[in-house]
């Protein structure tokens, strides 16, 4: 009977070891194949001290301290991608015709199929050009821009709407 406490409390210490130095988790980011995981991980790679691990929708960064993490965060916002913890991209909201979105991960047909069910899911919005490897599309309809924003962030995705 000791030793499921004992296994409990090593797994425990070990995975306080893992993030002694700063450890921020995000959850709900989209990584829905290799390359998004590679993107992922790739974006956070970006900011010197920092390294993520991607496990299906959590992101867990592990940085040489806090001001790193928090860099590498941004990083993967503007990698494309959005988690629960991230700070929102900026937006002001107006209500518009057509918007240009630029910025969210699209590697693969599931990218895509994300993105079109997060904008569709925005009153008002009555079509989108989002293609598989693009880097910008544009939504039309007459919706608000920051309730595009917010559904793109939902499902996991970062962009610029303009």
């Amino acid at each position: 009977m000791k030793i499921p406490s004992l296994f409990t409390s090593l797994s425990l210490a070990l995975t306080i070891a893992a993030c002694a130095d700063s450890c921020l988790v995000l959850e709900g980011v989209h990584n829905c194949c290799k390359k998004c995981e590679n993107g992922i991980v790739d974006a956070v790679a970006k900011v010197p001290g920092a390294s993520a691990q991607a496990e299906k929708t959590k992101v867990t960064i592990t940085a040489k301290d806090e001001a790193t993490a928090k860099q590498a965060i941004a990083s993967l916002v503007t990698g494309g991608y959005f988690g629960q913890g991230a700070e929102a991209p900026a937006i002001v909201d107006a209500q518009v015709k057509s918007a240009t979105v630029t910025g969210v991960h699209l590697c693969c047909g599931k990218c895509v199929t994300a993105v079109e069910n997060a904008v569709t899911s925005v009153a008002g919005v009555s079509t989108h050009n989002a293609t598989k490897g693009a880097t910008s599309f544009t939504v039309d309809g007459d919706f608000s821009t920051a309730a595009l924003a917010k559904a793109l962030n939902k499902s996991g995705f970062s962009g610029q709407v303009k």
